[in-house]
């Protein structure tokens, strides 16, 4: 890996502060004992329809990547847990490779077709469908739409939100017109519906796929997304364009890779403008306005700034705004606790590392804290290990090629952060079917990890 990558690509990653400690708010702590007033809601009294814990009682709350993996590894790695996934969802289906399913690359069941009571039953956890609407911690209670759960140990992993307001949707008419017109595409499975339904009928113009800033969702995906409907475009030789608007000045990730795919795949198709951060958006009229420019459009996949769930908002675990610029968690750096409080931990994408938030790093930093969990059930600490991003983005459908990246973090004991990528990290930049293949494969081994045995 060169260092402009290194140098470039971490800094626009590195969106978020990390938290170190919190400050006086309505779920504030004192040292390390929790103080009297850490209730984001006070439990009904209602008990939720679940047996009795055996063990400890673990609830890991979100049933994406993160969540999925540690229910299962952490039942692996200490048995006597008892393990239980809180869920809203009743049917599962993956964010990524969701832009292959645009392209016909794959079919919905690719996606779809995983059972979170499947996942239970093989790994031998509870799957409970239900809504989170609260938290006692000074009692360890997480209140529900179908009752309140007692925990020893919690976890957290919703994944993000949007945040019009840094694309200067701020008006509650304007912003729910943009979600359900023009959905960003990266985090419910009905977005993923509308986008197929608009590739797949395009009949031309121009269709915008935006970049936001920050750290984002999956760093390369809008462009990947733009490269498979591109695709689609020239196999039907429509009379259109993808209009790329960046936020950031270079393309944040595998940079060569999509250069060269933009201009030797998508020449007279893609057309990408680098610094063209969203300053607002006309629903009605079709038309973007960026700092400097101004555009109409066909049809799009607006993707905003995203910021960490308003659900760790709502239960008073953000991190104040001088320590993370996207609203994340106010977690430990190594271990993802609750800065004050052991028995709580947010993972996966509302965490505020540098880390990019996407399926493999959220699925082998699941697969770290799932040890943490187990030693500190035992009254033990383990030693800090770097989550893993590999990633392949398919950039041609017909062959199916794909570019892709392998990369680890380094930490810094004296900042107490996330410095940067490790040496090993490396790029994989020209396009190739074994890459193409292999892509489906690290789709397959994910689900694999997160539902069988």
């Amino acid at each position: 890996m060169t260092d402009n990558f290194n140098r470039r690509n971490f800094l626009k990653m590195s969106g978020a502060v990390l938290a170190a400690s919190t400050a006086g708010a309505a779920m504030s702590v004192s040292g390390s004992a929790l103080a009297a007033d850490t209730s984001a809601a006070i439990a009904t009294g209602l008990k939720a329809a679940l047996p009795k814990a055996r063990g400890p009682r673990l609830v890991v709350v979100g049933g994406g990547t993160s969540g999925l993996t540690i229910a299962k590894y952490a039942k692996k790695e200490y048995p006597k847990f008892d393990v239980v996934l809180v869920e809203k969802r009743d049917m599962y289906s993956s964010c990524f490779s969701s832009n292959l399913w645009y392209a016909g690359l794959i079919n919905l069941e690719f996606l779809a077709n995983h059972s979170f009571l499947d996942g239970a039953t093989n790994n031998g956890y509870t799957y409970f469908n239900a809504t989170v609407t609260g938290l006692d911690r000074a009692s360890r209670t997480l209140v529900t739409s179908e009752g309140d759960i007692g925990y020893d140990f919690l976890v957290l992993a919703p994944g993000i939100s949007y945040d019009y307001d840094k694309i200067g949707v701020s008006d509650v008419d304007t912003m729910t017109a943009l979600r359900q017109k023009y959905p960003g595409g990266f985090i419910s499975p009905t977005e993923h519906v509308t986008i197929h339904r608009k590739v797949q009928e395009f009949e031309g113009g121009v269709f915008v796929q935006s970049v936001p800033g920050g750290n984002y969702r999956c760093l390369p995906g809008p462009y990947e997304r733009a490269c498979l409907i591109a695709s689609v475009i020239k196999k039907n030789k429509l009379k259109a364009k993808v209009l790329v608007l960046d936020a950031n000045p270079e393309i944040t990730i595998k940079a060569k890779g999509f250069h060269a795919a933009f201009n030797e795949l998508y020449k007279d198709i893609i057309e990408w403008k680098p610094n063209s951060a969203i300053t607002s958006v006309d629903v009605e009229k079709r038309a973007i306005k960026t700092e400097f420019d101004s555009y109409t459009f066909d049809d799009a996949a607006i993707y905003p700034n995203v910021r960490g769930s308003t659900l760790i908002e709502h239960l008073g675990l953000m991190a104040p705004a001088s320590k993370s610029t996207q609203k994340e968690a106010n977690i430990d750096t190594r271990f993802y606790n609750i800065v004050g409080d052991p028995h709580v931990y947010v993972t996966g994408d509302s965490r505020p590392h540098p880390y990019s938030k996407s399926a493999n790093t959220s699925n082998t930093e699941a697969h770290y804290v799932a040890k943490v969990l187990a030693a500190r059930a035992q009254g033990k600490e383990i030693a800090w290990v770097s989550p893993r991003t590999i990633c392949y983005s398919m950039v041609n459908a017909n062959p199916m090629e794909a570019i892709s990246v392998d990369a680890g973090y380094d930490y810094s004991a004296e900042k107490d952060a996330i410095t940067g990528f490790s040496k090993d990290t490396k790029t994989f930049e020209n396009r190739d079917t074994a890459k193409g293949q292999a892509t489906l494969e690290w789709a397959r081994g994910i689900y694999r990890d997160m539902f069988e045995a």
